[in-house]
């Protein structure tokens, strides 16, 4: 009689560097702390709510996206979420990053935001004031009722765009843990201070995504 194959477990995904590639800014420290326990939590935990349900085996997407529930969360949405925040925090930063993107983002800035250094003034702001813990966001609005797709968004807790029919660009953390190990003025002066200084690590790189233009039959377009 044949056996059933266990459904596969979310796994951690480490970050596409090296955990201390991202100093002065952000310690091997933190990043361990961070990362290797603070993000692995979310991913262990997650498993275990999930373990013989019928969320077992979904794409973490999928798990976030069922959980949400419009809203009404279900037990297992704020692990989900916070396991792809994280590894899309990751994913925005690089080593020696920093400055201005080019190209055709750089232009979707300067239309929808006025300047670079208006979004990054306004970015900057999201995150200085998102009350309590949670994220803020550069996202990809593809239905804006004024015109403008790219959009500065902070969310509570464990929301993301991806709940919200957005399309995630860049995140900054500004939960509590940013005030540990580096402490939060190191954290805060990093992103508030340098961005978008050439000599941040903390930087606009976005990660490869293809996103489908709905309005007006627009071709697709590819980021970079």
């Amino acid at each position: 009689m044949a056996t059933a194959t266990p459904a596969a477990k979310l796994e951690l995904k480490p970050p596409p560097y090296p955990l201390d590639a991202l100093e002065p800014h952000m310690s091997a420290n933190t990043m361990s702390y961070h990362w290797g326990k603070h993000h692995r939590s979310y991913v262990d935990n997650l498993n275990k709510q999930i373990l013989g349900t019928e969320l077992q085996g979904k794409s973490l997407e999928d798990v976030i996206v069922q959980t949400y529930n419009n809203g009404d969360l279900h037990p297992a949405f704020n692990n989900a979420a916070q396991v792809w925040n994280h590894d899309f925090f990751w994913d925005s930063m690089k080593p020696g990053g920093g400055g201005k993107p080019s190209g055709e983002l750089l232009k979707l800035i300067e239309r929808d935001f006025g300047s670079f250094e208006k979004f990054a003034e306004e970015f900057r702001a999201a995150a200085a004031t998102q009350f309590g813990s949670g994220w803020a966001w550069l996202a990809f609005n593809p239905r804006p009722s004024d015109g403008k797709e790219l959009v500065v968004l902070k969310t509570p807790n464990a929301v993301n765009p991806l709940v919200l029919g957005y399309t995630a660009l860049l995140t900054i953390d500004v939960w509590e843990v940013r005030k540990l190990t580096d402490g939060l003025i190191t954290y805060q002066s990093s992103w508030r201070s340098s961005f978008p200084g050439t000599q941040l690590a903390l930087s606009l790189r976005l990660p490869r995504r293809k996103l489908l233009k709905t309005r007006r039959g627009r071709r697709e377009k590819e980021w970079y």
